[in-house]
């Protein structure tokens, strides 16, 4: 087995001091990169999508609850699976309940669609212990107009052409990722999707939200002026 390097308590100081200095340049891009994530553009999304949900028939503003924001978790589930993606499957897993009640606390509501019937996803849903709203997008273009189902027509993966994908089959392919919404008065916005390893977030409340337009909401972050209240650094997520 090849473990790391024994060496003094000096000279591991030195070492972990070094690493200290990349870590706070990772953590300044990194809060510059979110900034500049969150003064994209949007997109109004006009199309009247048909979803159905634990509730029955839903459209897309029925997603966001009473909250403003939207995360949507692309999640892989072609109708005619029985299951849903083992990948996906594990990333739902941890989803503790605490993580959704801070994303709510800061107005964004989070839900899982699949393009599986909604019947398939109640019964694997009950089977996992899930509590997180999911919602089946059978027989609308809610997946095909995000890029959440690539087909043999529309061959886009991460927004590059990926023929390769679909061209053995000749059938669409599921593919796991996350969309974004923004809702301002009766109008509702497209604001970022992420896909591949941009997934990677999955697990942490505050990463989610740096998907978002408007972002952790904390008095510090930019662009200054998105939420009407900026909040402090309270670990309690509270007001």
């Amino acid at each position: 087995m090849a473990l790391p390097e024994v060496v003094s308590r000096e000279d591991w100081t030195a070492a972990r001091t070094k690493l200290l200095a990349a870590e706070k340049e990772a953590t300044r891009a990194r809060d510059a990169l979110n900034a500049e994530r969150r003064r994209l553009p949007m997109v109004r999304i006009d199309k009247e999508y048909r979803l159905e949900g634990p509730d029955g028939p839903a459209g897309l503003a029925d997603l966001f609850g009473d909250r403003r924001q939207l995360i949507v978790q692309h999640v892989m589930f072609d109708p005619a699976w029985d299951a849903a993606c083992p990948g996906c499957t594990a990333g739902i897993d941890e989803l503790a309940s605490g993580m959704l009640e801070h994303l709510r606390s800061r107005d964004t509501e989070y839900v899982l669609v699949s393009r599986a019937p909604l019947d398939k996803l109640g019964g694997y849903q009950a089977s996992r212990g899930w509590t997180v709203p999911w919602y089946s997008s059978y027989g609308s273009d809610f997946n095909y107009d995000f890029q959440a189902t690539v087909t043999p027509d529309q061959p886009v993966y991460n927004y590059q052409e990926q023929p390769e994908m679909v061209a053995d089959t000749g059938a669409s392919e599921e593919v796991p990722g996350m969309s974004c919404f923004l809702r301002d008065g009766g109008e509702i916005y497209h604001t970022y999707s992420t896909w591949a390893r941009g997934t990677d977030i999955l697990g942490s409340s505050y990463s989610m939200l740096d998907l978002t337009a408007l972002g952790r909401q904390e008095e510090w972050e930019e662009p200054k002026g998105r939420a009407p209240r900026p909040h402090g650094a309270d670990p309690s997520f509270s007001d």
